[in-house]
């Protein structure tokens, strides 16, 4: 035809890395790198201003189809539409119809896989999953994720809302963070209906208003020498793992996920991985004469790479004398004293 330029022949014999014009804006680039590749190019001008858009490969896209989305583009451009601009709509669109079929339970699930990886906790994606599933699901899991309104959101949460405030709080924002997840992804658009700040703060109840917060009595510091010496005298794993903790001042996890290639016995530190650290960087920690006969303690009856093998779930370590009672929610659980 008038004005195209390219024929198939020199399409496929094209080597030289550049541009070869076929005539009204459109263009094959050829690139070289360890493989000559090819695609087609559509160049425009716009509000004075110069464009250029992919039409795709030439695996994929022949020059005869090229040709056809030149075209089309070219009518666009010729009313004072930008075609890349008008293309992104129309892939939204097809997105948002897409997910029309897409529920809130999968989107929730593509969430969590999605992040797992990046959550240190491996108990963390269980604690989603069974929270949405108890909390949410019932409601709105089956419902499509793009038509999640304010109204859907509360009558999920009102339920639990003053029950269980806690839980409450920590599913509006799982909630809140799936659907910011399906508009990042182009599955749903405008505001995101579980948002607290602004939105929801105006509708429901704060959280510490229904449930203050308490913390548990707190061992007075006169009284840790005799705790110590009665916790020395207790038998097991746990027992062993509390005091380590105590005399480290290291997180609950960290101790738990304590490997012995992380102990140098010869320099009396511990070395806590980046990896296993809340900072994310590398923490060194002293080793008093007490710590190291715990390691000596565990090293005799070493059963694999930890230091502290469990689980003792459930376990507790009652001081009767000074009416305290330190105690955990199994093994991977917080340890907390209380007064019984």
């Amino acid at each position: 035809m008038a004005g195209e330029k390219l024929t198939a022949l020199k399409v496929e014999r094209a080597r030289t890395p550049g541009l070869l014009n076929d005539g009204k804006g459109l263009n094959l680039r050829i690139a070289a790198g360890k493989a000559v590749t090819k695609s087609w190019v559509f160049r425009f001008m716009i509000a004075r201003r110069a464009r250029e858009m992919g039409l795709g490969s030439l695996d994929v896209v022949s020059l005869s189809e090229a040709r056809e989305q030149a075209r089309q583009w070219r009518r666009l451009v010729k009313e004072g539409v930008d075609p890349i601009e008008a293309r992104k709509a129309r892939r939204a669109a097809a997105r948002v119809e897409t997910a029309k079929a897409l529920s809130f339970a999968e989107c929730a699930e593509r969430y969590i896989m999605a992040h797992r990886d990046s959550w240190k906790n491996a108990k963390h994606a269980g604690q989603w999953s069974a929270t949405l599933e108890a909390y949410v699901s019932p409601t709105i899991g089956k419902l499509p994720v793009v038509s999640i309104d304010t109204a859907l959101v509360t009558k999920a949460l009102e339920p639990i809302w003053t029950a269980k405030p806690q839980t409450a709080s920590r599913v509006r924002g799982r909630i809140e963070s799936i659907l910011d997840w399906a508009t990042a992804r182009g599955y749903r658009q405008g505001e995101n209906p579980a948002r607290w700040r602004g939105h929801l703060e105006n509708l429901l109840p704060k959280p510490s208003k229904l449930s203050p917060v308490e913390h548990h009595a707190a061992l007075r510091y006169v009284e840790i020498g005799a705790f110590m010496a009665e916790l020395r005298c207790q038998d097991g794993v746990g027992a062993r793992a509390l005091e380590f903790a105590i005399l480290t001042v290291a997180r609950t996890g960290e101790v738990l996920g304590a490997r012995w290639d992380e102990i140098d016995l010869a320099e009396k530190v511990w070395t806590i991985r980046p990896s296993r650290t809340k900072t994310g960087k590398e923490h060194r920690v002293p080793l008093p004469q007490r710590a190291l006969d715990i390691l000596e303690e565990m090293r005799i009856v070493r059963q694999g790479e930890l230091v502290f093998p469990g689980p003792p779930v459930g376990a507790s370590i009652a001081k009767k004398d000074l009416g305290i009672i330190a105690e955990k929610d199994g093994w991977q659980g917080e340890w907390r004293w209380r007064r019984p």
